[in-house]
């Protein structure tokens, strides 16, 4: 799994239920390694263990493991009993259906409905598709939150059952698309639909015969990295995206390949790989950016690194251009942005 990074605008969610309730999130933020003055930055960002602590604190203080964004709280340790009511499952499809029925039991507003065959648009010709499509059950109409948060439990669970990340062929939403969509290509998938239908998450069939392999052990470890590895998930072995940012995670960024020699190490010409990426909706630039800037936060947020040295591990020649472009990147100086996390600490 990679570390990633999340952006300010989920934490403002995830304490959007404190708030509500007239609780001070800012203990709740501090207990998370997250300083509050981080909140007035629109373009900070914080790492993914960052995040998934807030999800426990919340969860904590809220007595709710949905954020409080349903009508009934999903209470402590919810979240647990479901894994182990699916890891007997055969298949993935049987563990998404005893899925869709655990959240039925949990939750009120928002539910989940398998669909084994899917018909609605899918991008390109390919295979049979299936879904997972968030239903009303209350006929309240759940926030955009509630189905941002839902659809990543479900992939999250998804991936787990599969022991691999499942690629999501269209994620569509039933809702308009927000300034923040960027962070949607990396959360679900590449391909993106808004004003749909209905918000679901939809896929390959066959991954629904896909054997499930778990047991007491394998349940324990997974929600030990809970919900961390749910935020994260799996990487997508077979994308390109993913077999390029593996070979960039091989070594540091200083060292690493050019695109001519980065298309030879996977075996492609430069043109095939050029297209392929714009297939998935990336750039070779974009991806060196994002990696770095995750890569430095990790670092800012967790070690003890002096900047100029992390400066140089994130292939910069000299501290002032990674000062600048973390800048760009979150919105604050590498310094500053140490400092609030080490207040938050």
């Amino acid at each position: 799994m990679e570390k990633g990074s999340v952006a300010i605008c989920f934490v403002h969610h995830a304490i959007s239920g404190l708030r509500s309730r007239g609780i001070d999130p800012e203990p709740v933020l501090r207990a998370a390694g997250i300083a509050p003055a981080m909140l007035a930055v629109a373009q900070a960002r914080v790492s993914a263990a960052s995040y998934s602590g807030l999800w426990l604190a919340v969860s904590a203080a809220l007595g709710d493991e949905f954020f409080g964004q349903d009508s009934r709280a999903m209470k402590p340790g919810s979240f647990a009993l479901l894994c182990h009511a699916v890891a007997g499952s055969r298949t993935v499809g049987q563990g998404l259906d005893r899925v869709a029925r655990g959240f039925g039991l949990l939750l009120d507003d928002i539910g989940v409905q398998l669909l084994r065959r899917y018909d609605g648009d899918a991008p390109g010709a390919g295979p049979e598709r299936a879904a997972l499509v968030l239903t009303e059950p209350s006929r309240r109409h759940p926030g955009v939150f509630a189905q941002e948060t839902l659809l990543i439990m479900l992939h999250g669970l998804m991936c787990w059952l599969a022991r691999r990340r499942v690629p999501v062929r269209l994620a569509a939403f039933r809702y308009p698309e927000p300034d923040y969509s960027a962070e949607y290509r990396v959360m679900y998938s590449r391909q993106l639909a808004f004003d749909a239908p209905c918000s679901a998450l939809i896929f390959d069939a066959a991954w629904l015969e896909h054997p499930v392999r778990h047991d007491e052990r394998s349940v324990k470890a997974f929600l030990r990295d809970a919900p961390h590895n749910v935020v994260v998930k799996y990487s997508d072995r077979s994308s390109v995206v993913a077999r390029v940012r593996r070979l960039l995670r091989q070594s540091r960024p200083d060292a690493w390949p050019t695109f001519e020699a980065l298309a030879a190490a996977l075996h492609l010409s430069a043109s095939s790989l050029r297209r392929r990426l714009m297939e998935e909706g990336a750039t070779y630039q974009q991806l060196k950016d994002e990696l770095r800037r995750d890569l430095a936060i990790e670092a800012l947020s967790h070690t003890d690194l002096p900047i100029t040295e992390i400066a140089a591990e994130m292939g910069f020649a000299e501290p002032g251009a990674f000062h600048r472009a973390f800048r760009r990147w979150t919105g604050l100086r590498p310094g500053v942005y140490r400092g609030m996390h080490a207040a938050a600490d």
